[in-house]
């Protein structure tokens, strides 16, 4: 009830009640509730250090200082976005229960983080990636898992989500379920087509009875999100990949490929099922530094750049 932690308590003490609160009221996942437990208590270590460990007469200015903190042990500005999140909640906490007065965090930002660029593989990669043809069942699903995810460009989740009935083979399409539930039909390449035909020629000596996924494990239940991971990791060791590869990289490298031959970004968007066109624009970064490498390569007086003079200046 509101108004029930008042007087005598440790400012530990409100944390735990909070982490209670998240549990038990907003049934929140035992890792959440970890995650903001481990936040708070950061927060409280350094109050304490600091001779401030009252959360009532808390102020944006110690929280500034804290954020400064944080950027000196060199944590991203999303991670540090995650602490501050927590800590507004708490404060939320501890004006309902009638402890705080105000909320101190409430305009405190984080910094902003350089934006990284997807990993991609190039052309040439992708296809020594994908040119085996096994003979090993579990092998030929994964090639027919990889060649679907780069052929639609479909996140992970929705790989493993995917039903039979999903698969239109005929048409050449597949109906997916991305962010939010929304549903996306989206065009299968001629090699992904092939591979998945020769994986549902030999899924039933896998899948279980009644079985509705399209991709099982040797155990004939729905492949998980982390077996995915580690067989695509396995198969790009397997194959000499110069890069640790992951299922985004090959979404991001369908992206950046279909984007370098046909420059229309609303149609990368509509297939990546991303609502904001400015989460696509991050592929035109890519596209540019494409095209920037190849200008280095050939064009003439790029070059040039990198012979030295006569004189021993840079041309």
């Amino acid at each position: 009830m509101p108004g029930e932690l008042v007087g005598g308590e440790t400012p530990r003490t409100y944390v735990d009640a909070f982490i209670r609160h998240l549990a038990d009221e907003k049934r929140h996942s035992p890792r959440t509730c970890d995650s903001y437990q481990r936040d708070l208590l950061a927060l409280l270590y350094w109050l304490e250090q600091n001779n401030t460990d009252e959360w009532p007469v808390l102020t944006h200015h110690h929280l500034r200082r804290y954020v400064a903190h944080l950027s000196s042990r060199k944590l991203s500005g999303r991670s540090i976005a995650r602490h501050l999140s927590a800590i507004r909640r708490f404060y939320r906490y501890l004006l309902r229960e009638g402890v705080a007065k105000d909320n101190p965090a409430l305009d405190i930002r984080a910094p902003r983080s350089p934006k990284r660029l997807p990993r991609v593989a190039d052309v040439d990669q992708i296809g020594a990636l994908l040119d085996p043809e096994p003979d090993d069942p579990l092998e030929i699903r994964d090639l027919a898992m990889f060649e679907l995810m780069y052929s639609s460009g479909l996140r992970l989740s929705e790989l493993a989500g995917l039903d039979l009935h999903a698969l239109d083979r005929r048409g050449g399409e597949v109906r997916v379920w991305g962010k939010g539930g929304k549903e996306r039909l989206l065009p299968v390449g001629r090699a992904a087509l092939k591979a998945v035909d020769v994986w549902l020629q030999v899924r039933p000596t896998l899948a279980g009875e009644g079985q509705p996924a399209l991709f099982v494990s040797r155990r004939g239940d729905r492949l998980s999100h982390r077996s995915i991971q580690q067989r695509l990791r396995r198969w790009g060791l397997k194959r000499g990949a110069d890069q640790k590869l992951h299922p985004h990289m090959l979404r991001h490298s369908f992206a950046s490929h279909l984007l370098e031959s046909s420059g229309d970004l609303r149609a990368v968007q509509e297939l990546l099922g991303h609502a904001d066109i400015a989460t696509t624009q991050v592929y035109t970064h890519l596209d540019f530094q494409h095209l920037a490498r190849v200008y280095d390569q050939s064009h003439p007086r790029a070059r040039r750049r990198h012979k030295a003079t006569p004189g021993g200046r840079e041309g």
